[in-house]
Parts: structure tokens; sequence; C-alpha cells
């Protein structure tokens, strides 16, 4: 039984991780950005209490998992479930290469075009990691790191495998 969050700075690489862990161990995917906004433009963050529900209920009876995302307030509510936590951290350098190179998310955007065009707005809020006070900064997340009592995992790099 394996329940892991995997969290870090937009471009850290949790979404290829994620994938990876998934398909090696059949462990059912989530990835936050799908339960924090609600639809329309421009962004607004769903209610925390709905998108709490959203998660359970995708999780209900599923004995492993592993979620991916940079939303602290979410995170903290799955940590005490969860039996691992692995921290992405690496430089706003990489993260920022990291976006610039990353394929087409087609459950984010209807196109690769798409995408792209938001990709100034990307790099400029990756660039705002060890600066923003809120639960999708750094401090955020070494706060979530500390205090998690599970098995724990801090990367500085991507990790790589055939």
């Amino acid at each position: 039984m394996r329940k892991i969050l995997i969290f870090g700075n937009s471009g850290s690489g949790k979404s290829t991780l994620a994938k990876r862990l998934s398909d090696e161990n059949d462990l059912v995917h989530l990835d936050l950005d799908l339960f924090a906004w609600l639809p329309g433009s421009p962004p607004r963050r769903m209610p925390l209490s709905e998108s709490s529900e959203k998660i359970a209920t995708c999780l209900k009876g599923r004995d492993s998992w592993v979620v991916e995302g940079c939303y602290t307030d979410l995170l903290e509510i799955l940590a005490k479930d969860a039996s691992e936590m692995l921290f992405m951290d690496l430089s706003i350098e990489k993260c920022i290469a990291n976006a610039k190179n990353r394929p087409w998310e087609p459950h984010k955007y209807e196109s690769k075009e798409a995408q792209d065009a938001n990709l100034d707005m990307l790099v400029s809020w990756i660039k705002e990691y060890d600066t923003r006070l809120d639960t999708f900064s750094r401090a955020a997340h070494r706060e979530l790191f500390a205090a998690f009592q599970g098995k724990k995992t801090l990367y500085t790099e991507n990790q790589v495998h055939d």
C-alpha cells in the first residue's frame, strides 16, 4: 500500500515522476490542478471544501495512489493518509528549463499552442517561488515537508530513468 504525495514548484518534474510511479506501481494518479480551480476565466480557486470533497471521492476505496501538485492547503489534507512524501526542490533555473521543454498536457490545455501561449506567465510564476508568501511557495512546501512524519525524500535534481 503506497500513498505518495509529490510537490514542488511548477516545472520541478512532479507530473513526470508521478506518471512514472503510477505506471510502474499501478497507482491511481491525481493531478491537483484538476481539483484546485473553478472552470472559467480568469482562473479562480475552487473552495477548499469542494476541492477536498472531489479528491476524497476520487480516492475513495483506493489503497494506493500518487497525488501531485503545488497546493500546500490541499496537500495538508492528504498528508494524514499519505505513506510517502517527495519534495521536488529544484532550483528556479531548472524549473524554468523544464517548463520550456515540457510536453503538451492535454488534460490542462486544448493544444500545445495554447499551452505555449501560457509560457511567459508560467515562467514569471516559477520565478516567484522563493518570494511568494502563499500556499504555493517554497516556504510553505518546506514547512509541510518538515512536519511530515512518514517516509520522505527531497530531490534537488530531476529523476532520470530508462
